[in-house]
């Protein structure tokens, strides 16, 4: 299975939601699921924000080799499960050919409304790293067990 986290710019949610699952899924002792992110209006080859690489540092988890990367359709094509932080990113990867498998990152661990969008702290202060990090591993828990429960139902 491969998961594709999506943002806009790639430096900040999604490759924060590609490093917090990554480390999940190597915890659980789960291999057979590849995890990668990109950005609806990326630039090919930007690191990650300097705000994402210290927030997941203090947890330990090292976001320097992280390059950014446009969402493609080829991108999309290959990805089993798409998870986009808002509803403008899940209707490009929707328009790139993700429909039935792209979904709001929110939506999927159950939130609804605007509750379903995670805010993007790029530009803003440590502390808002911070918290879009925390809330980014809360979610990602969520789907996490979820992606369990359907595997033992024998779902995707």
């Amino acid at each position: 299975m491969i998961i594709l986290f999506v943002c806009t710019g790639n430096t900040c949610r999604s490759p924060m939601a590609e490093a917090l699952m990554r480390h999940a899924l190597q915890e659980r002792g789960v291999s057979e699921v590849t995890v990668g992110s990109a950005g609806t209006g990326a630039f090919d080859g930007a690191p990650a924000s300097e705000g994402a690489y210290l927030v997941a540092l203090e947890v330990g988890l090292d976001l320097s080799g992280h390059r950014s990367r446009r969402l493609t359709p080829k991108l999309v094509a290959e990805a089993d499960l798409i998870l986009t932080m808002s509803p403008q990113h899940r209707d490009r990867a929707i328009e790139l050919g993700g429909d039935g498998k792209t979904f709001m990152l929110g939506s999927y661990a159950g939130r609804t409304g605007e509750d379903a969008a995670v805010n993007d702290p790029y530009g803003a202060t440590l502390e808002e790293y911070r918290i879009t990090f925390a809330e980014l591993g809360r979610l990602i828990g969520t789907v996490i067990a979820r992606l369990e429960a359907e595997r033992s139902d024998g779902h995707r």
